[in-house]
């Protein structure tokens, strides 16, 4: 679905263009379009290809979806593929937002994802020194917009996870102290599918050789990178405690297993030394004149019930009771 196509001189908006009108104004050097769409159907991206001229690899990839991030070049032109990471509910929906690139016109189609990138239009419209770079800037300023979103989710992990972290040595159920740590771990990993191909491609857009549609934008894809390598390395911080509170986790585990054991280990001595006195004195022999003793039996219970006291005070001097 079309979103707005709009074409602009100088840094200033033109007008709005209907597309049969795209490949008119591509003509003149002096002017870029810069078209919007959403969901865009194979005939819908037919149509821009025939406009724009697109490439039919990359028209492909767009059509198939489901995309690792990445930035190829065909010819003087560029295509980008980048990954949108939205919450909803507990889960996070992976999007796509396909970006074709020449030297005057941006063309971008995002899939299953619900940010609006108008404002990404306002804020360069705003800035028309800046939007004056041409399909550059733009490029650059959509992909920031989709690695600013990635803040707040990074954000939201690491508040989760000192929530779980307080949690492990508070007594709550340790199975879902680790059922909620693996579902982060998920949420991190998904995240840092979108981030890390991301990372290594942005890299040919500043420094070196970079293509002529973004060589007057340099420094602003340098500050992308710089965005997206500092959410990669929180992100890793975030996997490596993650494991670390695992292991934690389990130990507490064990140690709570452990301080059963050792109960069940007391109590089994104790009533052991009790079936030992019960077993001796129930021998039918002839000849065990206690059994014929007067007090013979107050005194056993009195032996058998000293030493249970005695093992009894033992243990629970020894914090296994």
């Amino acid at each position: 679905m079309l979103i707005n196509c709009v074409a602009y001189q100088d840094g200033r908006k033109l007008a709005d263009l209907p597309v049969a009108d795209i490949s008119d104004y591509i003509a003149h050097n002096d002017a870029f379009v810069w078209v919007a769409m959403r969901d865009a159907t194979p005939p819908e991206l037919a149509e821009m290809q025939h406009e724009f001229g697109l490439h039919e690899l990359a028209v492909e990839d767009a059509q198939r979806g489901h995309q690792r991030p990445k930035i190829e070049e065909y010819g003087d032109s560029l295509f980008v593929v980048v990954k949108t990471v939205e919450p909803q509910g507990e889960e996070l929906v992976v999007g796509e937002i396909d970006i074709f690139v020449g030297h005057n016109y941006v063309l971008s189609s995002r899939q299953n994802s619900s940010h609006d990138l108008m404002g990404v239009r306002a804020r360069a419209e705003r800035e028309p020194h800046l939007l004056r770079h041409g399909a550059g800037f733009v490029l650059y300023a959509l992909m920031d917009a989709v690695v600013d979103r990635y803040f707040p989710l990074v954000d939201a992990f690491e508040s989760e996870l000192e929530e779980i972290e307080e949690r492990i040595f508070t007594g709550t159920s340790q199975r879902d102290n680790i059922e909620r740590l693996y579902d982060l771990k998920r949420k991190v990993m998904t995240l840092r599918h979108a981030v890390a191909p991301l990372l290594d491609a942005i890299g040919k857009l500043h420094g070196g050789r970079v293509p002529a549609v973004c060589a007057n934008s340099q420094e602003y894809f340098r500050d992308v990178h710089d965005h997206l390598a500092r959410i990669a390395s929180i992100l890793d911080a975030i996997r490596d405690t993650i494991a670390t509170a695992i292991q934690v986790n389990l130990s507490m585990i064990a140690l709570d297993e452990g301080e059963v054991n050792k109960r069940l280990a007391a109590w089994a001595a104790i009533f052991g030394v009790l079936t030992a006195f019960a077993g001796i004195w129930g021998m039918n022999f002839e000849f065990m004149p206690e059994l014929k003793w007067k007090y013979g039996y107050p005194l056993a219970l009195a032996a058998m019930f000293s030493v249970s006291f005695y093992l009894y005070r033992r243990f629970r001097k020894a914090r296994w009771l």
